[in-house]
């Protein structure tokens, strides 16, 4: 019983001193978030925020966000560059055209759609056609 009760309370020391690392780790990485500046302005963060009804004084949490949102935009435009690149490519006749085809790549609304759908949110985008200048206008002020 007493070589329980000491790795009882051996384990109780190691999970004290875990938890006290984790939290040193903590406030030493919200106050780094004082010093950042994220891609995303605060006051955008703020006010999508405050459109979802959540509102903190604590700019430390809003730049969390910030940076949150700035790694899944990250990470969004990584899956749907590899997407885009594992499409095949079409085929091209001329030699100097196809040179200059491979060089460049064109990101699809398709390829957004792929890469946000593994992340759980799924797009849906109308098609649009155009088929005439007057597409889209007041059928009464078209001239045909």
């Amino acid at each position: 019983m007493n070589n329980m009760n000491s790795s009882n309370s051996q384990q109780q020391q190691q999970s004290s001193e875990a938890r006290h690392d984790d939290d040193a780790v903590l406030t030493e990485f919200l106050a780094s978030l004082m010093d950042y500046t994220p891609t995303i302005p605060d006051e955008l963060v703020e006010h999508y925020l405050a459109k979802s009804g959540f509102q903190c004084p604590d700019v430390r949490l809003v730049r969390l966000v910030a940076v949150a949102t700035q790694k899944f935009v990250a990470d969004v435009a990584t899956d749907a560059l590899q997407q885009c690149k594992a499409r095949p490519a079409p085929v091209v006749k001329d030699k100097r055209d196809k040179q200059q085809k491979e060089k460049r790549l064109v990101l699809t609304m398709e390829d957004l759609s792929k890469a946000l759908s593994e992340y759980g949110v799924n797009m849906k985008h109308q098609e649009y056609f155009a088929d005439s200048p007057s597409t889209g206008m007041d059928p009464a002020s078209r001239e045909e």
